[in-house]
């Protein structure tokens, strides 16, 4: 296990937090105070809150190029036909992931291929969960172009949506991917800090292969089957 690149800016204020935390503390209540033991033991606490959430576990995928892993850990919130207005404008079905804070908060490639749209959007901050945060929220959409000529894949060309949306605790949205790349399924697609989901939109003659409330791990949960 490591720790995310994304996490070390956060790391140092927090450690200058800490020692000013717990300086403080001491000069003012000295060592052996209550107010002192309770500064440092909420201090070890927060920091190894703040460690826990910029894990960056190793993950290594079975390649399947007719699979949609699912690109984030968390629970599986959504699973419905939608009417897809941003890029396809047609229907399509919608798997959403929800993180909670205590997730590892890595974005994986769903599938290996060509990169066909980015698109960073400003927004709200509303819950995750809330039916309104796909389309109010800040969020990165992305289009990936799977199987055809650009992989091994048995399935047909297919194009797959997925869209990073910050919650209400998130404020940066990190993304690597760019328009006419080629990327490897599970390669890392991004980062979202503090509390957010992952909206996956698949051809509606998609095998899904997830329930709802179901726990999924990226890398390693297959989230659909494409035929």
């Amino acid at each position: 296990m490591t720790i995310h690149k994304e996490g070390y800016p956060t790391i140092a204020l927090s450690l200058i937090f800490i020692f000013l935390l717990i300086f403080t503390s001491s000069y003012f209540f000295g060592n052996d105070s209550f107010l002192n033991y309770f500064s440092v033991l909420f201090s070890m606490v927060f920091f190894i809150i703040i460690l826990q959430f910029f894990r960056s576990p190793r993950r290594m995928v079975v390649e399947n190029k007719d699979a949609v892993y699912s690109p984030a850990d968390g629970k599986v919130v959504v699973i419905e036909e939608v009417f897809e207005n941003e890029y396809f404008n047609d229907k399509r079905i919608q798997v959403s992931v929800f993180m909670s804070p205590l997730n590892v908060h890595v974005n994986w490639n769903p599938v290996a291929g060509l990169v066909r749209y980015v698109k960073y959007h400003p927004g709200k901050y509303l819950v995750a969960w809330h039916p309104k945060s796909s389309t109010e929220n800040e969020r990165t959409t992305f289009v990936i172009e799977s199987g055809g000529n650009n992989s091994l894949a048995t399935s047909p060309k297919t194009e797959i949506l997925f869209r990073q949306i910050a919650g209400a605790m998130a404020r940066r949205i990190v993304y690597y991917l760019k328009e006419g790349e080629m990327v490897g399924q599970g390669g890392e697609m991004g980062f979202i800090k503090f509390g957010s989901r992952v909206d996956i939109f698949l051809p509606v003659n998609s095998k899904i292969n997830v329930q709802l409330n179901q726990k999924v791990k990226g890398c390693e949960s297959i989230i659909a089957t494409l035929t």
